[in-house]
């Protein structure tokens, strides 16, 4: 749970508008394919973009843009790892128009090009053409040692 209050300092956002923070940013979370500009979430948490962007910053500890590159980013590793998606479908269904800045980016963040990733993914963890896991009861599984996805 996110604390709000520093000990010395008191609350760092007032509750009501930390809940609207929370709105904008389970926008942000459901609008993560699209693009959406900065003055559509500050309206959604009825603030200025410029009063938007700081408190969302100092509310969660990072920027609107870098909450939506995390996210994207996570998906994007998730679908390398589990699909067998091109890499330029990865890139759009995260949210990219340009296979070149998502394949950089994606570089700079995970430490190897989204290709690397699947390949040292895939010698990890082999992903068979009929996943014999998708036919058990995820409680059978969860008792056996099998870790929640």
């Amino acid at each position: 749970m996110l604390s709000l209050a520093s000990p010395r300092l008191g609350p760092l956002v007032e509750h009501e508008t930390f809940a609207r923070l929370c709105r904008s940013r389970d926008f942000l979370a459901a609008s993560l394919d699209q693009q959406v500009h900065l003055d559509d979430t500050a309206s959604a948490a009825c603030l200025s973009p410029f009063h938007y962007h700081r408190m969302f910053a100092r509310a969660f500890g990072e920027t609107p843009h870098d909450f939506v590159r995390r996210l994207r980013m996570d998906r994007a590793r998730q679908l390398l790892a589990q699909e067998h998606l091109p890499v330029t479908e990865v890139c759009l269904a995260v949210g990219y128009e340009s296979l070149g800045s998502f394949s950089m980016l994606f570089r700079s963040l995970v430490g190897c090009s989204p290709v690397e990733y699947r390949r040292a993914v895939r010698r990890i963890f082999p992903v068979p053409e009929l996943a014999i896991y998708r036919f058990v009861p995820a409680c059978y599984l969860l008792n056996h040692g099998a870790r929640p996805f």
